[in-house]
């Protein structure tokens, strides 16, 4: 098995994609709203991807967050507020967060699972400080470590209901970066014992199923390479500080953070550490590169892997749709917050 995760191309695999696919052999797939026009399509989509591998528990993956970024949009899908609504309603109740939260996120899962998706990357665990990109913004949980773990606990609670497994985002942390990493490699320059708020929401959840990591530099530990392609952050960060044991992906690798070729990236990601190689754009020459540049998958990395999904895959009950948007709608309310 090739240690990535590929994008495609459009709504339907061309024959190109779906020879590819088989003999490539990738852990995963991510989609995008290039990919998502109906629900009778999508639920095709990823069912021709299960049977091209014969794996029920596919990594099929998504970021459907709410707010600004979703792939699954209106009218075909319901509308999601962004994930900072929940921090809002902390601030003045936070028991009442934590229950909307959770809600949300079951309601995530059921459109998820309802067209064969098994993965969101959600939540996110950065802790934004003043004068950041915008780039995290409203999507953040909070201001204060403990919070944004709390709200992040009860987001994996909820898609997990639905049967998605999340994946914590952006280890260690992309709170501090004041440039986008989608267009520039962020500097971070706060010592380390200033990036402990940054690291502490992951080491709360660090029995998390997956994480992916942060395209930026932190010079406190590794002054020359990003935490996505750095071996001393990976182990000794994210391994080890953090504690987190679970299947660690890269954010998109076709980022203009990181120099290089995509292949080149890639390699130079997997042989610091991380697990699974994430390239979204569906790109033939990318992928194949990337197939050559990389190793066959490690068993450890298929070992997390499975484990990861071990209990994705399970139809959510939809006859609990309009109890929990009831439930979520009413509690954003007490904070004078629509969903």
């Amino acid at each position: 098995m090739t240690p990535a995760i590929f994008g495609l191309s459009g709504p339907k695999l061309t024959d190109d994609e779906r020879a590819f696919f088989k003999e490539a052999d990738p852990a995963g797939y991510i989609l995008f709203a290039r990919n998502c026009d109906n629900r009778e399509q999508l639920r095709a989509l990823t069912d021709e991807l299960r049977a091209i591998h014969g794996r029920n528990r596919l990594l099929i993956s998504i970021d459907q967050e709410g707010g600004r970024v979703v792939r699954m949009k209106p009218p075909e899908w319901d509308r999601y507020p962004p994930q900072g609504v929940f921090a809002k309603l902390y601030e003045i109740a936070p028991a009442s967060a934590i229950q909307a939260a959770r809600a949300n996120a079951q309601l995530l899962a059921l459109d998820l699972t309802e067209v064969g998706i098994t993965v969101d990357y959600l939540p996110l665990l950065d802790v934004p400080i003043k004068g950041s990109h915008d780039v995290i913004g409203d999507r953040a949980m909070g201001y204060e470590p403990m919070q944004v773990a709390a709200l992040g606990r009860a987001v994996l609670d909820g898609l997990a209901r639905g049967g998605v497994a999340g994946c914590i985002k952006h280890m260690p942390g992309h709170g501090r970066a004041t440039v986008d990493s989608h267009k520039d490699l962020p500097l971070v320059t706060a010592s380390a014992e200033e990036l402990e708020t940054d690291i502490a929401p992951f080491a709360k959840l660090n029995e998390a199923p997956m994480a992916m990591t942060a395209h930026i530099r932190f010079t406190a530990w590794d002054a020359e390479r990003p935490a996505t392609q750095s071996e001393y952050v990976i182990e000794k960060i994210i391994r080890q500080r953090i504690g987190f044991g679970g299947l660690l992906l890269t954010d998109d690798i076709d980022m203009e953070a990181l120099d290089g070729s995509v292949p080149e990236r890639s390699a130079r990601a997997i042989a610091a550490g991380c697990d699974i190689v994430l390239n979204c754009w569906g790109k033939q020459r990318d992928m194949t590169g990337i197939v050559a540049a990389l190793p066959a998958m490690s068993q450890a990395t298929a070992t997390r892997l499975e484990n990861a999904l071990m209990h994705v895959g399970t139809i959510g009950d939809a006859t609990l749709r309009a109890d929990l948007v009831e439930s979520r709608d009413s509690l954003l309310a007490i904070a004078g917050v629509a969903a």
